[in-house]
């Protein structure tokens, strides 16, 4: 139960008080300044209801020693006597709040649920702030390739920077970790972090999506709406995919770069921000800017610190490490009591490609700790797409020991480079005929020859 002590030198006043809030709270009495402070070291109450004035020392001063000693600690002035500016003194000092007497009941016992439901609210911040921090620190960054550690150590000296930051990558290796990474790293770190993801927003909501709107600016604005752009104010604003932008918006996203200031959609008012931008993208840009889809002058000011972070099947030797952690971390959420992954099982992971990169290994360890009861994740507890096709790294090997023939290591090639570049481009036909440099229809024909599903990729 929680518990309320109530410093008042009237003894009808303390006893009024601890009649009202007995049945809901564990109550304890002090007189004066005196009893209070050792009511308060040796009980440790949640809230204290505080006399204005007491025989011994003024109730201000009180509060002001307690405060001190205990800055999260709830207080409550009460007085008899409704003084504007002994209020607004009590607030100055850190008083949660400030009743008068003759107290309504309803009301005093509102003001006191509302206050350790405050403090309850701010404990549990706190503590997810501190969670987060910790996820994010450096020490809990996962890698021991020298490309990954040359990652952490430019994550580490960019932190504080005000600088904008291009994350480049494949899907799945990890470039919103790394963008938070350098957030809960700097010095904005107790500002928000806000993201959009460019690539999952309409090109018509986009803009107020960025940059809000006000009440009327189009159908359905009802009501003053903030964009990404002022929520992140003093922390960073991270834009993922940032090549899916239209032209029209990238001039946006420059100019506010430029002036760090933007208007909302329908509004006239000039909105200044002090914002840090990273962007993200698993496109090359540069190719982009050849083809007249995106500009160079945005390019330039993005790229100003450039972080290439390099696909899975480049840094191998992480592999068993990310293993060790998505079990540790998969079992604790499962309830499970998965020690590891034994040698066999762990030697076909080493050997495939992983297209999607350490999204495809953490959600394949959630797959298989979910559905294990073994204490080490067994080779026959892999899908069937890891153990009978031979990936690209160990065709070769495969074909010169007559394990596996020419044509069958030509169509598997075919399969995973073609399955590679569906992907990449969001299983849009055209954009992966595109990248792979043939027809679409050429692509249709491969697909339907290799027996690629193609249930979830887009005809256009």
């Amino acid at each position: 139960m929680r518990s309320v002590l109530i410093v008042d030198d009237e003894v009808g006043a303390r006893e009024s008080l601890r009649m009202i809030l007995k049945n809901d709270y564990e109550v304890f009495l002090a007189k004066d300044a005196e009893e209070a402070f050792l009511q308060i070291k040796a009980r440790s109450p949640d809230v204290i209801l505080l006399d204005i004035i007491l025989p011994d020392l003024d109730g201000l001063k009180v509060l002001e020693r307690v405060k001190q000693n205990d800055p999260d600690m709830i207080v409550i002035m009460i007085t008899a006597t409704k003084t504007v500016k002994t209020a607004v003194e009590a607030m100055k000092l850190g008083a949660y709040d400030y009743v008068t007497k003759p107290f309504d009941i309803d009301e005093l016992r509102l003001i006191i649920s509302r206050s350790l439901s405050t403090k309850a609210l701010e404990q549990e911040v706190k503590y997810r702030r501190e969670e987060m921090d910790k996820s994010f620190d450096f020490g809990n960054m996962i890698g021991k390739s020298k490309l990954i550690k040359e990652i952490f150590k430019v994550v580490k000296q960019i932190a504080d920077s005000k600088s904008t930051a291009l994350i480049m990558g494949e899907s799945g290796t990890g470039k919103e970790l790394i963008s938070r990474a350098i957030h809960y790293n700097s010095n904005r770190k107790n500002y928000p972090f806000v993201t959009i993801n460019c690539a999952a927003i309409p090109e018509t909501l986009i803009e107020s999506e960025l940059f809000g709107h006000e009440k009327g600016a189009f159908t359905n604005a009802i009501e003053r709406k903030l964009g990404r752009c002022e929520v992140a104010h003093q922390g960073t604003l991270f834009l993922d995919e940032i090549g899916e932008l239209s032209l029209a918006t990238q001039a946006k996203i420059l100019r506010f770069l430029e002036e760090k200031e933007f208007n909302r959609v329908g509004g006239s008012k000039t909105i200044k921000v002090d914002v840090r931008l990273i962007t993200a993208t698993n496109k090359d840009l540069n190719q982009l800017i050849k083809k007249g889809n995106f500009r160079e002058d945005l390019y330039y000011r993005i790229n100003v610190i450039p972080i290439v972070i390099p696909p899975l099947r480049e840094r191998k030797e992480d592999i068993p490490l990310l293993i060790d952690h998505f079990i540790n971390k998969f079992s604790v959420e499962n309830n499970k009591m998965v020690k590891g992954i034994n040698k066999e099982a762990l030697e076909m992971l080493m050997q495939y490609e992983w297209p999607g990169n350490v999204r495809e290994l953490e959600n394949l360890i959630e797959r298989v700790i979910a559905l294990t009861s073994n204490e080490y994740i067994q080779l026959s507890e892999l899908p069937l797409s890891f153990k009978n096709v031979p990936k690209i790294n160990g065709l070769k090997e495969s074909v010169l020991n007559g394990k596996v023939s020419f044509l069958r290591a030509e169509e598997e090639f075919e399969r995973e480079v073609i399955l590679d570049a569906l992907k990449k481009t969001n299983y849009i036909q055209s954009h992966a005929a595109e990248t792979l440099g043939i027809s679409r229809r050429i692509l249709k024909y491969k697909m339907d020859k290799l027996g690629i599903n193609q249930n979830k990729v887009k005809d256009y």
